[in-house]
């Protein structure tokens, strides 16, 4: 599924792309957060980025058939592969985890604007500039489907999913995303060849890809926010401000899960995730921040 034009807003009021069968594998073919406009490390972002209006392009929607209001959508991620041998980083005025930013600008001059460069050989990115290498390990920045009411940037995470920018949406694991409106509207896209918890200086190592996915509609079973499901672990995401609040949405919806699926009373289930639960900032540069909290498979069944 190779799209003609990009969506800059996660809405309900788009024509879908595509029409889909849940079951059906569907590759989507996806541009990189800057529009694939950053290509070299003399690309720096105030002239590179000068005439975009808009980033973060989204492949969507796409109607997966069968999705009504009330379901939950299940996103089955099976591989991500690069459509070019880079991935890109780099510094934006006013943006980023350890500077100051549009909201809370100060008389600091904002940091110097740098590109890097990773070049991608086999399974391994590596920055000459830096001189080393990390491994290849893909996933979606963005993944999400359109909410109730709102037409909303492709920035932002949310109840929707969106702009998360958290690792675990990955191949091998399942996306779970609440359903608002007839066929979910799914969006994709920001691909990161890697990017370390935090998403620190605002930019992942951003890439071009195609996405192969298999949807499942899992009906009259609401959530209220993503849930991610690896082969050990339940993970759910909370995206707010401040961060503390995004940490307590995440823990609220992974005791939820624990009591709807797993048996567990409310009080256990805040206990077992008070002795073992894990807690990672999947952003802290977004206009919210998403946090994500887990369990162990290990511990979710009673012996």
């Amino acid at each position: 599924m190779v799209p003609s034009s990009y969506s800059y807003v996660f809405s309900p009021y788009r024509e879908p792309i595509a029409r889909v069968s849940p079951g059906r594998q569907v590759v989507v073919h996806c541009d990189d957060a800057f529009e694939s406009r950053i290509r070299s490390r003399e690309d720096i972002p105030s002239r590179s980025l000068a005439g975009a209006k808009f980033l973060n392009p989204q492949t969507g929607p796409i109607y997966i058939e069968g999705a009504e209001p009330g379901d939950t959508l299940a996103v089955h991620i099976e591989d991500i592969t690069a459509t070019r041998d880079f991935a890109v980083s780099c510094l934006i005025p006013y943006f980023g985890g350890l500077t100051s930013t549009a909201l809370t600008r100060t008389l600091q001059p904002s940091l110097e604007e740098k590109v890097w460069i990773w070049k991608l050989e086999g399974n391994d990115l590596r920055c000459d500039e830096l001189r080393m290498s990390l491994p290849w390990k893909p996933f979606m920045g963005t993944l999400a489907v359109a909410p109730d009411l709102e037409a909303i940037s492709t920035l932002a995470p949310g109840p929707f999913g969106g702009n998360m920018d958290v690792p675990d949406v990955c191949p091998g694991n399942i996306v779970y995303l609440p359903v608002w409106n007839q066929g979910a509207l799914f969006y994709t896209g920001d691909t990161h060849a890697r990017q370390g918890q935090g998403e620190l200086c605002g930019v992942a190592l951003e890439i071009t890809s195609k996405a192969t996915f298999v949807f499942e509609v899992i009906r009259s079973r609401p959530i209220s926010w993503p849930r991610i499901e690896s082969p050990d672990r339940i993970m759910t995401v909370g995206s707010a401000r401040p961060m503390e609040d995004a940490a307590r949405i995440a823990y609220a919806e992974l005791g939820a899960w624990l009591e709807a699926d797993y048996g567990w009373s409310r009080l256990d289930a805040y206990q077992l995730m008070t002795q073992a639960g894990e807690l990672y900032v999947g952003n802290m540069v977004d206009t919210t921040y998403s946090l994500v909290a887990s369990i162990s498979k290990q511990y979710v069944k009673r012996v």
